[in-house]
């Protein structure tokens, strides 16, 4: 993929020094003519989602992620570096399965005793698959999924495609030790809520739901990946502890799409899931924004608003968004009752 290739090296023309975070460089609204002269204050609104985020996600107060981090130089610029040569001991590797099942879903002619066959050959996403298909997020009534074949019968072709896709993805975003329970468990609801609502919005425009819902996955994946990389460096440089919130902060916010890329890339995913990351990285002038980046902002929006946390005032999110009122209430309230169930799961287990 030389495209792609060619554009990762352009990302890394300077080795020698690591430039400042940009901000907002999660949510990046597309600039546009504002009219009757009202002024477009879009990306100072986005920034602000970003930093409540962050906030949540480190456990940390906004002062705290604005630490000074001259100190940490030779570690931003290691990072920078093995990025910059996909030297990245933590970036994870293709799941053994990932090829086969992502052929058979893109082929009409898959049969659904085909598809629980190549399930059932993988005992490890076989167990995922069960918990996640059963949990709040993916699961359309009351009654138990027990079996891989009720599943692709229950949930039918389309709904399986996204528990494959977190059934794949969540060993690699289970948490290692204490310390990193906290970041990972915040970091993975916010990623399923994203990917939801972003399959949720490319449904109404009809575009590939899976697609979307996988690539709405993969930013919470590169922040994990992240995080333990800098714990990686930081070990090697006996720095004791976990990582400061600030540097992981900077961090998060330099590499995070670089990062979602190289998973892509390393994945062998088709070309379209890099478009569509590109795009909601680096959207066009007048650009309308992708199922990706407004249902990334919906999701976030509605993790903090469940969380209790800081977040964007009920009138400023459609200024955030490229979506009609009802096409945010609806996607909203699929979210809000999957996050209000996944929290009544959590309390009863």
């Amino acid at each position: 993929m030389p495209g792609f290739l060619s554009w990762i090296s352009g990302l890394f023309s300077t080795p020698h020094s690591v430039p400042p975070a940009p901000e907002a460089r999660l949510f990046n609204p597309s600039s546009e003519i504002p009219e009757n002269d009202t002024p477009d204050n879009s990306p100072e609104l986005a920034q602000q989602l970003e930093d409540h985020l962050f906030c949540w996600l480190l456990d940390a107060e906004p002062s705290v992620l604005k630490a000074d981090l001259s100190s940490f130089g030779d570690v931003l610029e290691e990072l920078h570096q093995r990025l910059a040569i996909n030297r990245m001991e933590e970036l994870p590797r293709q799941p053994m399965s990932l090829p086969m099942l992502m052929r058979a879903l893109s082929d009409e002619s898959t049969d659904r005793q085909r598809l629980t066959d190549i399930i059932l050959g993988d005992p490890s996403l076989t167990d995922q698959l069960l918990q996640i298909a059963n949990s709040p997020y993916f699961r359309p009534g009351d009654h138990s999924i027990e079996s891989v074949d009720q599943a692709v019968f229950v949930l039918g072709v389309d709904g399986i495609r996204s528990v494959i896709a977190a059934a794949v993805m969540r060993p690699m975003m289970a948490a290692r030790n204490s310390r990193e329970a906290l970041f990972g468990q915040r970091a993975w609801r916010w990623g399923l809520t994203c990917a939801r609502a972003a399959e949720l919005i490319a449904k109404t425009h009809g575009e590939d739901t899976s697609a979307h819902f996988m690539v709405g996955l993969l930013p919470s994946l590169a922040y994990i990946t992240i995080r333990r990389e800098l714990q990686r460096i930081c070990r090697s440089r006996t720095i004791a502890g976990e990582p400061e919130p600030a540097l992981i902060r900077h961090a998060l916010a330099r590499y995070q799409w670089t990062t979602c890329q190289l998973l892509a890339n390393e994945w062998n995913l088709p070309p379209k899931y890099h478009a569509y990351l590109l795009a909601a990285e680096r959207p066009a002038p007048r650009q309308k924004h992708t199922p990706l980046t407004d249902g990334m902002v919906i999701g976030t929006r509605e993790v903090l608003r469940h969380a209790n946390q800081r977040n964007l005032a009920e009138g400023d999110l459609p200024k955030v968004l490229r979506l009609s009122e009802d096409q945010i209430n609806s996607v909203r309230r699929a979210l809000q009752t999957m996050l209000r169930e996944g929290g009544r799961s959590a309390v009863r287990n």
